[in-house]
């Protein structure tokens, strides 16, 4: 644990020197940067291992996973869309595994500032515009795995309205307004707490509305975190 703390601290201090400036003011730690620090901490005692869920020539979706002793202590999925940007034109798998290895650094708190990648949220609304434009498209391509579980990092919206997701990625409701979506999130979280859910349940959760929930006041944040404090001992 204590490397764990001292990894946490080491990428929060590169956040506030090395960090990348987002929209809003808020820094990034890059993903290379975290995975760096995470090696330094643990060397080879823990492991990142990717699986690409979906392929399909339209869209690619990859979970990471962080591995200890073959046990899974973190995790996290990105999806991106092909030609939606020029990396993606050319490299859409390799930037997707990316954005899921720094969410899966994140959900142990290797964030550095922010969940989601330097880039995923600037780029919104070029994910949102190739999506149109491929539905205009026949599918003669793969069907997904059935079991795909798929990341709503693309759904991220900086203006209303916002998405409140279940732990398990289905749409709740959409909000008009910052309070009303912080209310949302955590009424969902006491109804969670109410149904005794698994702390498994309330991590996912988390991870699921994090996107939106880091856009948020820090004062309203600090509301959610100590809801899902108390709602998942």
């Amino acid at each position: 644990m204590s490397n764990l703390i001292d990894a946490m601290k080491a990428v929060n201090d590169l956040n506030r020197t090395h960090g990348v400036t987002q929209r809003g003011g808020k820094k990034y730690t890059e993903v290379f940067v975290r995975v760096e620090q995470f090696r330094m901490a643990f060397g080879e005692h823990m492991g990142i291992d990717t699986e690409i869920l979906v392929d399909d020539g339209k869209r690619v979706v990859v979970k990471a996973i962080v591995t200890h002793k073959g046990q899974t202590i973190g995790s996290g999925m990105a999806e991106e869309i092909r030609g939606s940007s020029n990396v993606n034109k050319t490299s859409a798998l390799e930037n997707c595994e990316t954005s899921a290895i720094g969410r899966a650094l994140a959900s142990l708190g290797l964030h550095g500032g922010s969940y989601a990648s330097a880039n995923e949220i600037a780029a919104v609304s070029r994910k949102e515009k190739a999506m149109e434009e491929q539905k205009a498209t026949p599918d003669i391509s793969v069907q997904p795995l059935e079991s795909e579980n798929v990341s709503h990092e693309t759904e991220i919206s900086q203006v209303p309205p916002w998405t409140v997701y279940y732990h398990n990625g289905q749409e709740k409701q959409k909000c008009q307004t910052d309070e009303e979506y912080r209310e949302a999130v955590i009424n969902l979280a006491r109804s969670y707490g109410a149904q005794k859910r698994s702390k498994k349940q309330f991590e996912e959760l988390w991870e699921a509305n994090f996107a939106h929930i880091d856009m948020l006041s820090d004062e309203s944040m600090k509301q959610i975190e100590k809801t899902f404090r108390l709602q998942s001992q």
